[in-house]
């Protein structure tokens, strides 16, 4: 458990170190670009970019609250000006902006592995096709609810206009790969790749891109402590929980319960959505999987579910949370950039919430959704 621990608490501060460089170090903004020349002529064409902008942007910052902001930060004017219900603009935020906790880097999975004892490197592939197949259903989504209501379409980009988007881009989208090749190959440990991601990240915004300026700095470390330290809090008090609820014998307790309501895998598994739903919307993601990982990961085993499986399992299921009220962190930050009434939001946000549930029945329910990479790692 000290070498977990030692991940926890070195990795985690990295990987949020590397999003910071890469957000202030002109990312963003080339990202959109180069999404909005692939995707900006399809229907609802910046909606569209809102989506896959998530998917790219997730394989650096492995967290959900870190993307929203980043893209709804230029999205969501850029949206309502050209004509979108704002609101609607907001939901398509909230909703892909937990596409940055499945595509690897994950914060999210990194704490579940330590908790678990898992191998970190299979957890991380474990949310790519999960995390892709949520971006992709909500692109589809954005379609059809953009040709319904009239939502416009921008000018389709020339080849070389993609071409020069995609040059632009090329090495901030090699981070994940530098990042989950390095854990898999087994030449560094997800710590050393959390450094090498920051190192990356640094001198692509400083000597690439041009952007990052050392005035920058003490805002990067600033933010990077600040989140630090709410993941850390979290962490000594789930670790005190963990104790009690381990010398109070939960687990045991709560296996009985579920496995005496129903003893099929199905049944469990369901039963465990249930409570994962319901928990995610009133508990944070981190301190839910702090607290629902030492409870409910024996009972997954006991019906015979892979940890692997049911760690991506855990983190779409506690996704969808973030932008649920009452406490979805998602929702909140789409709806502050907006300056709309979280109600407004979520009024626009059903149909998200029905592609999501279908995302997670099939995570569930087909394992190797979520367990096919990491059986092609050795």
């Amino acid at each position: 458990m000290s070498h977990a621990v030692s991940v926890i608490e070195t990795a985690i501060p990295f990987f949020i170190l590397a999003g910071e460089l890469m957000n202030h170090g002109g990312l963003s903004k080339r990202l959109l670009k180069f999404a909005s020349t692939l995707v900006g002529h399809l229907w609802g064409g910046l909606a569209q970019v809102v989506v896959l902008v998530s998917m790219f942007f997730a394989g650096v910052s492995g967290s959900a609250v870190a993307n929203s902001s980043a893209v709804g930060t230029v999205l969501i004017d850029a949206m309502d000006e050209r004509g979108y219900d704002k609101a609607f603009a907001a939901a398509v935020i909230a909703a892909s902006g937990t596409i940055g906790i499945l595509i690897p880097p994950s914060i999210p999975m990194v704490v579940y592995g330590w908790l678990a004892n898992e191998s970190i490197g299979k957890l991380l592939l474990a949310g790519a096709i999960p995390g892709l197949m949520l971006g992709i259903a909500l692109m589809i989504l954005c379609a059809v609810i953009s040709r319904k209501n009239n939502y416009p379409r921008e000018p389709r980009a020339s080849f070389s206009m993609v071409l020069e988007a995609g040059k632009s881009t090329i090495l901030a989208l090699l981070t994940p790969v530098v990042i989950i090749g390095g854990i898999l190959s087994g030449i560094v440990t997800p710590t050393e790749a959390a450094v090498i991601a920051v190192v990356w990240s640094f001198l692509i915004g400083k000597f690439v891109y041009h952007d990052l300026e050392w005035k920058m700095i003490p805002t990067v470390l600033k933010n990077t402590v600040i989140s630090t330290a709410g993941v850390m809090i979290i962490i000594a008090a789930a670790n005190i929980f963990a104790w009690l609820i381990a010398l109070g014998r939960v687990p045991e307790q709560v296996a009985q319960l579920i496995l005496s309501i129903t003893t099929s895998k199905f049944g469990v598994l369901l039963l465990m959505n249930l409570v994962l739903l319901l928990t995610g919307m009133i508990i944070d993601l981190s301190p839910a999987v702090m607290i629902l990982t030492p409870i409910l990961l024996p009972v997954a085993k006991q019906v015979g579910v892979d940890p692997i499986h049911f760690g991506a399992l855990m983190v779409v299921n506690l996704g969808i949370g973030l932008y649920t009220p009452p406490v979805g962190t998602c929702l909140f930050v789409a709806s502050a950039l907006a300056k709309l009434k979280m109600e407004e939001v979520v009024k626009k946000l059903a149909p998200f919430y029905v592609v999501a549930l279908v995302v997670l029945i099939l995570v569930t329910y087909v394992p190797g959704v979520s367990l096919w990479l990491p059986s092609l790692m050795k």
